[in-house]
């Protein structure tokens, strides 16, 4: 009997529902599709695949161009995609990096910890920016009824996350900031 998938497997074989792709192509579709939210490293895709396949979930296609070899979603694969879908989801656990840094951040000189404040604080700028912009495009598609619930649930989520993380950077200390971030805030503050 199959393994049950875990949640990198689910994924992947959620995303061969699409049709047949190599460990490559289905790596960048999980960074794209899942890759803010969800670590999946080209290793694991290749590692989980392998297994995948073991396990009689995915088929292995003949090696194409650029040695690429395509993995297709077999019944029993559909069948444990589902399994795996159907079952509660574990609790989040946060990883942050630059929250584990700050929480020792006494032992960093003032202006290094700043510029690690400020570099982290553009890529969730960049990020809401981005999400906010995919809302757009996305809302004509909502009015139009061609766009599905989930994938708008998800996208809800980032611009909610990301603009909740801008607000916590917008409200760091100067302490924390350095002193150029203080003239970027808001004179109300």
């Amino acid at each position: 009997m199959p393994r049950t998938p875990n949640a990198t497997a689910g994924s992947l074989l959620g995303f061969l529902h699409a049709g047949p792709m190599s460990g490559w192509d289905l790596a960048e579709v999980a960074q794209r599709a899942v890759g803010e939210f969800w670590s999946v490293t080209r290793s694991q895709v290749y590692r989980e695949l392998a297994r995948l396949a073991e396990d009689g979930l995915v088929e292995v296609g003949e090696r194409g161009p650029r040695d690429r070899r395509p993995y297709a979603l077999t019944e029993a694969g559909r069948q444990a995609f589902l399994a795996w879908l159907d079952r509660e989801p574990e609790p989040e656990q946060i990883r942050f990096p630059l929250l584990l840094t700050l929480s020792f951040g006494r032992h960093l000189p003032p202006e290094r910890l700043a510029a690690f404040v400020a570099a982290n604080r553009r890529v969730h700028g960049e990020r809401l920016a981005r999400h906010l912009a995919e809302r757009e495009a996305v809302d004509a598609d909502v009015r139009a009824g061609r766009h599905d619930p989930w994938a708008l649930a998800t996208l809800d989520f980032g611009i909610r996350y990301e603009t909740a993380v801008t607000e916590w950077f917008d409200a760091l200390p100067e302490a924390i900031t350095g002193p150029a971030d203080a003239a970027r805030k808001r004179p109300d503050e």
